[in-house]
């Protein structure tokens, strides 16, 4: 089976509901995973929107995700446990930002990307971009999971 990643609130491919956007309630789903590959010290995520008008554009980036943990819950930026560590994204907010394409430029896919890392911690990184080119050298596998957002 290997290593995967889910969210109770979208299915692969299907469309994030609008209380996970900008323009709802700007929740960050709850997230789940399984198979772990052994030797997995912790996990970092990054959320990215390939179809941005200028490039990829990353909407949240958390790192320093222990390695007992199996789940994000929803809105997990906003609890109580703040073990895990926010870097910026690209709208220079430490938290998630949810989907906010431009009117009318179609359907964007919105891409969760879960790393299972060979270390606990990865060193201060001011955003998510950084923070994900750190945790892509520390990689033992990758789960993605993808959801899809139009205006």
């Amino acid at each position: 089976m290997g290593f995967t990643l889910m969210s109770p609130a979208f299915a692969e491919g299907a469309t994030i509901p609008l209380k996970y956007t900008r323009m709802g309630d700007n929740l960050c789903p709850t997230l789940k995973w399984a198979g772990a590959p052994e030797g997995t010290l912790g996990f970092a995520l990054v959320i990215e929107d390939p179809d941005a008008p200028r490039g990829t554009f990353r909407h949240c980036g958390i790192s320093n995700i222990p390695p007992d943990r199996t789940e994000l819950p929803e809105s997990t930026d906003t609890a109580p446990d703040q073990a895990p560590r926010f870097h910026k994204n690209d709208f220079g907010n430490a938290r998630y930002d949810g989907p906010q394409p431009p009117p009318g430029s179609g359907p964007h896919h919105y891409v969760f990307r879960l790393a299972a890392l060979d270390v606990a911690r990865l060193p201060d990184a001011v955003d998510a971009a950084a923070m994900w080119a750190e945790a892509r050298k520390h990689s033992l596998a990758e789960a993605t999971l993808t959801g899809i957002y139009q205006r």
